[in-house]
């Protein structure tokens, strides 16, 4: 009765001060919001900020070390583990109380049924441990606004709402510290669907928080300044609160955002500022405070569940999870195999990148048979291989078709994905000199020549050891030298040209997010723009052209496919916004030895986008 006392209370404020207002009030609401993001922002980077950004370095770098960490989905939605009154709900599990529009006395029902009794911290950590996982980061509270730890702040919490009268959170931070795992905390700082104020839960106190009626966040509050007023509110009794008590009460390594677009950016600066007044030595990631100019936070973060990573400098993680779903879900069957975590991690490492894998415990505090036997998987490879993931850095070579490579030191890494059928791995763009070549695992030695100025060739046993992926290790004398352009070697099958490796020519070009399906260029609306791929070819040869694709926002159109004197018009099949990856076989084009540039130049477009391009495939004749 309390929250629905105080929700009508602020909107009667709210309508009181803001009766109605004209299209020119609007812009003047909307123009005080720009202003008071602009001044928030102005006051981080003349201060604080860039104060606190003074230790940066020394702050995030056992993070930069560190490569792979653990990201754990767990809370009251844990137990229905996507079902709801006997009715499978898809998608995140997580997310359950909004698909389903649960109240909050009925979420409080759920809860009082939680009580992870198999829970054990001193497992959790220990698996992180032998899994190769050198951080933790788990939902201290996710957008169900429910504390997985004794909150003084509010009594929505495990120790207050549940049979168990535990605190999870106290038992894992003493676990990871036991094993030597940093540990930290997912807090949703601007979803909240429990509290009267906070954005998301527009089904039982009118707080939008939806695509359509809170996309970008700030123009909404802009218009709506009595929302603005219940957000500052809920930031101002809860938010900043709870962080801060996560930060004196358990002083983690870590702090994990997510959501910033649901808060006017202000009120995330304004959340970061509270954080470094108290702690200048944690770890915060970029999904707090951010522009399109200025990640506030410790380092970025990329798309959730990738496949393919887009361009990105700098610090970076990703989050990929063992099925489709953060939290426990009891029908997502689609478990990813120990291989694609595996690749994952080192493309990542590889492009100088942290991953950042999720596991959803279930509701009695025990982790699916099925994560388990992914967690044993990568720790079996990583037992043996992690030297090449662990504080190595991106890799200098050009982009090869075997797989991916890092570097420490004076080593050079080589992750083999792809087995050349003869048994010859042609490294392409490696200029150094190589004084050593064994594997990785066993440290037997290779034979490696030089075949030109760029490039070696290392003798590969007749059958591949690790078929996960195999790592060769290079021992490089003097400097490291490389030559950027990639080598289409003549004994790989196939070449993948994704369109996220491309050069963009013309701007107004985004990606995807990567996701499996959703690795493409998008925006491709004039014929100014254009794409191209440069490569060397280390004999003539003859590929079978193959685009995988999906259709844009539009009709479609046609382009020009051309290198050097070759030039074919090619007409997309298909039209109009679809979600499904289509393939289409281009032409069959021969190739001397030497260098070319592969380009796509729009001839016409329709309507809309040319099209949204994942790759193209160029299969050796």
């Amino acid at each position: 009765m309390n929250h629905i006392l105080t929700t009508l209370a602020c909107i009667l404020l709210a309508l009181r001060t803001f009766p109605q207002m004209t299209g020119d009030e609007d812009k003047e609401m909307f123009s005080r919001g720009r202003e008071r993001d602009k001044q928030a922002i102005d006051e981080a980077v003349n201060g604080w900020w860039t104060a606190s950004m003074k230790n940066h370095d020394e702050r995030i770098q056992w993070w930069q070390q560190a490569r792979f960490g653990m990201f754990i989905h767990w809370g009251i939605y844990s137990l229905p583990g996507g079902e709801w009154k006997g009715k499978r709900v898809d998608g995140y599990a997580e997310h359950l109380m909004r698909k389903e529009k649960i109240t909050r006395a009925d979420y409080l029902a759920l809860a009082n049924r939680f009580n992870p009794v198999l829970f054990d911290a001193d497992a959790w950590a220990k698996q992180a441990k032998e899994a190769g996982m050198r951080y933790m980061i788990i939902t201290a509270k996710h957008h169900d606004g429910f504390a997985m730890y004794d909150s003084k702040v509010s009594d929505f919490n495990i120790v207050q709402q549940t049979p168990y009268k535990r605190d999870p959170m106290s038992a894992l931070a003493a676990a990871c510290h036991k094993y030597g795992i940093k540990f930290g905390f997912y807090y949703s700082h601007a979803f909240d669907w429990e509290h009267p104020d906070a954005p998301g839960n527009d089904w039982e106190y009118n707080n939008p928080g939806g695509d359509k009626q809170l996309h970008g966040g700030v123009n909404w509050f802009n218009i709506h300044p009595e929302l603005l007023f219940k957000a500052q509110k809920y930031v101002n009794e809860k938010a900043i609160p709870q962080i801060q008590e996560l930060l004196t009460k358990y002083h983690p390594d870590i702090l994990w955002f997510d959501t910033p677009s649901k808060l006017p950016l202000s009120e995330n600066i304004r959340i970061l500022k509270a954080i470094r007044e108290i702690d200048q030595k944690v770890v915060v990631n970029g999904r707090l405070a951010r522009t399109a100019d200025i990640s506030f936070g410790d380092y970025k973060n990329t798309a959730d569940r990738p496949l393919e990573f887009y361009p990105v400098t700098g610090n970076w993680e990703a989050i990929p999870t063992t099925n489709e779903s953060y939290g426990y879900h009891q029908y997502d069957n689609s478990h990813k195999p120990v291989s694609a975590f595996v690749h994952l991690l080192a493309k990542a490492a590889s492009r100088g990148g942290n991953l950042l894998m999720n596991i959803g415990p279930k509701g009695d505090g025990t982790f699916d048979s099925k994560d388990q036997l992914i967690l044993k998987g990568i720790g079996a490879w990583i037992k043996k291989n992690g030297e090449s993931i662990y504080e190595a850095a991106a890799s200098p070579l050009p982009l090869q078709d075997w797989g991916v490579s890092t570097v420490k030191g004076n080593t050079m890494y080589l992750h083999v994905f792809n087995w050349p059928a003869d048994n010859k791995l042609y490294v392409g763009g490696l200029k150094s000199n190589v004084a050593k070549v064994y594997l990785l695992d066993g440290k037997k030695p290779l034979m490696c020549t030089r075949v030109n100025d760029n490039d070696v060739v290392i003798d590969l046993p007749a059958k591949m050891p690790d078929t996960l992926t195999t790592v060769i290790a290079l021992t490089i004398k003097g400097p490291l030298q490389s030559d950027s352009v990639r080598v289409l070697a003549a004994n790989m099958a196939e070449h993948r040209l994704l369109a996220f490796d491309a050069q963009l020519h013309g701007g107004g070009f985004s990606y995807g997010d990567g996701k499996a399906g959703k690795y493409y260029v998008q925006n491709w609306k004039s014929n100014d723009q254009w794409l191209g791929w440069t490569f060397r070819t280390t004999q003539a040869g003859s590929f079978v052209v193959n685009m995988k694709y999906l259709t844009g926002e539009g009709n479609g159109g046609s382009f020009l496919l051309q290198t050097g004197n070759y030039s074919k018009q090619i007409r997309i099949t298909g039209s109009g916004s679809a979600a499904n990856v289509l393939q289409q076989h281009i032409d069959t084009i021969s190739l001397p030895a030497g260098m070319h540039e592969l380009q796509i130049k729009p001839v016409l477009i329709d309507k809309g986008e040319l099209m949204k391009l994942l790759e193209l495939q160029l299969q050796t004749k």
